[in-house]
């Protein structure tokens, strides 16, 4: 009788997806709009429609049940997809979960609640992530200071950084910026924010929020970062009972012995690393490789990094994290352009790399019931972005695969309930 049920169940199950259309978005060479298809999923996901995504299938592509309502708006987007019939699909399911491929389904269930870390006087445009979730149609909304010290961080999934310097010094532009005006304001408005919340110093109200944040991501919530967010970030974490700003920075001298009081037991992703402590250097510690004083001679023709393949069965996390439709991607540089290796914690999986060097290009890790992802570089798609340079128009790089990998990261906790399983 129980093999009768059982057999009676996959025979319902199997009926079900026959009779069922889906709708499929290719994410190989095939889709017309990469970016904009990511929105296609999170639009689905608002809607009430799961999504499945097939990992390592044609670039790593979306699957969900067809409406005329999801056909026309990938339509209206110029979003590629295809009709599929249920026995279509039942084949491609089997196709992907077959022991011999390196496949899997990641059911999506829910759009998550998206935050990104900003100050007031924020421009889309300063920002990769923004660009991107505004070019999807992802909607997120605006955090800073007040919101994360004031617990707002625990209504939502997902939290981006912003280019932010967690450690006070105004991202060292002291010695090229000091007298611009942009530069100017921004430290009044980061003073008065500190005062306001009950701070002396900029530096000492970054760490607390530095720590607000860990307590999120080990509550369960997902962060993600780029450029001196990353190493910025862990350097406040390692330097929470250490004063490592200058006199311009925050009114006094720094600790002579700064460097050895470090604790690197409280950071996320590095370790041993030391700090930069000239205070006209653009530079906040040996993390970043290569160094971003002086700039470094590179080709861009020539500058690329490779992501690494996983186990879609096994390791379902790092492989969403790196589903693209190529896997070796041309570089671009940051503040923090990328992280040493050798100053990376043993615990840390690293998502990609500049083969044959010490540069590691993106990397996760997890911390308590949540986890974290660092992205170096500032812009996919401007290879040595300035101060002041016009934002990226992502209507002429709408099949970019690095910003591939910051939508992947948008979508990752949809499919929370599976990755805390794992």
């Amino acid at each position: 009788m129980k093999r009768l049920f059982i057999l009676g169940m996959i025979f319902l199950s199997l009926a079900s997806v026959y009779a069922q259309q889906k709708l499929l978005i290719p994410m190989d060479l095939r889709q017309t709009n990469h970016l904009k298809a990511y929105g296609i999923a999170y639009w689905s996901l608002q809607h009430g429609v799961e999504v499945d995504w097939l990992l390592n299938y044609r670039g790593g592509s979306f699957m969900m049940d067809y409406s005329d309502a999801a056909a026309n708006e990938c339509r209206v987007r110029g979003v590629s997809f295809e009709p599929v019939s249920g026995a279509q699909a039942a084949q491609m399911y089997g196709e992907i979960e077959s022991e011999n491929s390196n496949m899997d389904v990641e059911r999506l269930e829910k759009a998550p609640k998206i935050a990104v870390y900003v100050p007031p006087t924020f421009n889309p445009w300063d920002d990769a992530v923004t660009m991107a979730l505004e070019y999807a149609e992802i909607p997120y909304t605006k955090v800073w200071d007040d919101e994360v010290l004031g617990g707002k961080l625990s209504q939502y999934d997902w939290l981006h950084l912003h280019h932010e310097d967690f450690t006070g010094q105004y991202g060292k532009f002291y010695a090229t910026h000091h007298n611009s005006q942009w530069y100017i304001e921004q430290q009044i408005e980061y003073e008065k924010e500190a005062h306001k919340l009950g701070f002396k110093k900029v530096s000492e109200e970054k760490k607390a929020v530095a720590r607000a944040i860990k307590d999120y991501i080990g509550n369960g919530g997902f962060m993600f970062a780029m450029c001196s967010a990353t190493d910025t970030y862990d350097i406040a974490l390692a330097a929470e009972n250490d004063d490592i700003c200058d006199v311009m920075y925050d009114g006094d001298p720094p600790d002579p012995d700064a460097q050895k009081k470090l604790d690197f037991s409280k950071t996320l992703a590095f370790q041993n690393f030391t700090l930069e402590m000239n205070p006209y250097r653009y530079e906040y510690s040996d993390i970043d490789i290569p160094p971003s004083d002086p700039v470094p001679i590179r080709d861009p023709n020539t500058d690329y990094f490779t992501l690494f393949q996983f186990s879609a069965k096994y390791d379902p996390v790092p492989t969403m994290l790196t589903q693209d439709h190529v896997n070796i991607i041309k570089g671009f540089m940051g503040q923090t352009t990328a992280f040493k290796k050798s100053l990376i914690k043993p615990t840390i999986t690293i998502l990609a790399e500049r083969e044959g060097t010490e540069e590691v290009k993106y990397l996760h890790g997890n911390y308590g019931r949540g986890s974290f992802t660092f992205y170096g570089g500032h812009d996919p798609e401007d290879y040595q972005h300035a101060v002041g340079d016009p934002p990226t128009d992502l209507s002429l790089h709408k099949n970019s695969p690095g910003y591939r990998l910051i939508l992947n990261n948008v979508l990752f906790p949809a499919a929370k309930k599976k990755q805390q399983k794992t």
